[in-house]
């Protein structure tokens, strides 16, 4: 018989620090509102149709916009935008409109807003959301796409701000 070691979810976010991640800040615009938050938690799913997913913690009703929007943007960032992602990450305590104040900001396909100075910038029609536990789980088709500077990217390790 295998034994089940139970997982308390501090030990869980603590061995989550030690992976490192690209910096990614989702947003989206529309009837609902605006909003934008960092997030970690993102890959591509398909590159044909071209699809990505995004994790969002359901514990911020703010987050529901994005599906009530049915639009998002997943902006790459890089070196320059430590700053900005600590404005979009909560921590700062901003609301939408003082997120947004941080970096400059346009749109593509959907009208989600998009980091002018980006990596890349990926924008989406929601196609799915599926709630898993504390989060929930966007996939979005991408529509528009564009690729930025080359600059090193921003990662998080260790609950801080690196650059690769």
């Amino acid at each position: 018989m295998l034994k089940r070691s139970i997982v308390e979810p501090r030990s869980y976010r603590e061995a989550m620090s030690l992976f490192a991640g690209a910096v990614q800040i989702a947003t989206t615009e529309g009837a609902a509102g605006r909003r934008g938050a960092t997030v970690i938690a993102a890959c591509s799913v398909s590159d044909d149709p071209p699809t990505v997913l995004v994790c969002l913690n359901r514990r911020s009703p703010a987050n529901d916009l994005f599906v009530t929007n049915g639009v998002f943007a997943l902006n790459t960032l890089g070196e320059p935008h430590a700053e900005v992602a600590h404005a979009f990450s909560g921590l700062a305590g901003l609301d939408a409109d003082g997120r947004f104040g941080f970096g400059r900001w346009t749109t593509l396909a959907t009208g989600a807003p998009v980091l002018e100075d980006a990596i890349a910038v990926f924008d989406c029609e929601v196609v799915e959301a599926k709630d898993v536990a504390t989060h929930r789980v966007l996939f979005g088709k991408v529509v528009g796409l564009r690729i930025g500077d080359d600059l090193k990217p921003l990662i998080y390790h260790k609950r801080a701000y690196h650059f690769l």
